[in-house]
């Protein structure tokens, strides 16, 4: 089985192992996107191993290395350290956080020139407890989430969470069928001007595909199902 796998042209997903959150285990997973001149843009890179190493010189350079939002850092540093030449970026939160390791200027609203033609992005504010930023690859019109969408199958947490952790799961909404963002992130956006402006950004961007870190991706209908799994917004 190969690492990578093309969810479109020039953009792959690659599956991690399974990370512990406060005692919940949840899957991870990485995009890796080609921009021009074989520079390979590496959204919340997971554990790097020796198969995942070699398939990624294959298709390009590790130029970029994204953190979307404060809790997606486990990895930066093996893979920086594996790529010496490549750049750091984050928001804000996730450069004070990792303040051990030497970011580009902070992610925000606006897409740094580095892909800013071929890679929008939306910084999802109005949280005291998290922001995230939400990207969007122009070529395959693929919306990229984090944690602002979790969509665990119910046979994946039948596998690996307690039944009272799959209740909780439910009661969240973090389960396919719905997609939410977790309730305790939820419950702390007491600003919802920013956050319903970018809301209003991100379904602008009408996406065919949406990736998340955690849970089953979409390959088809992806405006469809952010609308679900954005109902919360209001």
């Amino acid at each position: 089985m190969t690492s990578l796998v093309s969810i479109g042209e020039n953009i792959w997903v690659a599956e991690g192992g399974i990370v512990s959150f406060y005692g919940f285990p949840y899957p991870t997973r990485s995009v890796v996107v080609r921009l021009k001149d074989e520079q390979l843009w590496i959204w919340s890179p997971i554990n790097l191993t020796d198969e995942l190493r070699r398939e990624v010189i294959a298709i390009g350079s590790p130029t970029h290395l994204v953190s979307p939002n404060k809790l997606h850092h486990l990895y930066l540093q093996s893979w920086h350290k594996a790529f010496p030449r490549s750049k750091l970026w984050g928001p804000a939160s996730t450069l004070r956080k990792r303040s051990d390791l030497s970011f580009e200027p902070p992610l925000r609203d606006a897409a740094p020139s580095a892909w800013s033609d071929q890679i929008d992005q939306c910084w999802v504010q109005g949280s005291f407890m998290m922001d995230e930023i939400v990207f969007f690859h122009q070529q395959s019109r693929t919306a990229i989430l984090a944690d602002l969408s979790e969509n665990l199958s119910l046979t994946w947490l039948r596998q690996h969470w307690r039944p009272w952790q799959r209740w909780l799961a439910r009661a969240s909404g973090i389960i396919e069928g719905k997609g939410y963002a977790p309730h305790d992130w939820r419950s702390t956006f007491l600003r919802r001007k920013p956050l319903l402006a970018a809301k209003a950004t991100i379904l602008s961007w009408n996406p065919s595909l949406v990736v998340m870190a955690h849970g089953d991706y979409q390959l088809h209908n992806g405006r469809k199902y952010l609308d679900r799994a954005f109902e919360w917004m209001n």
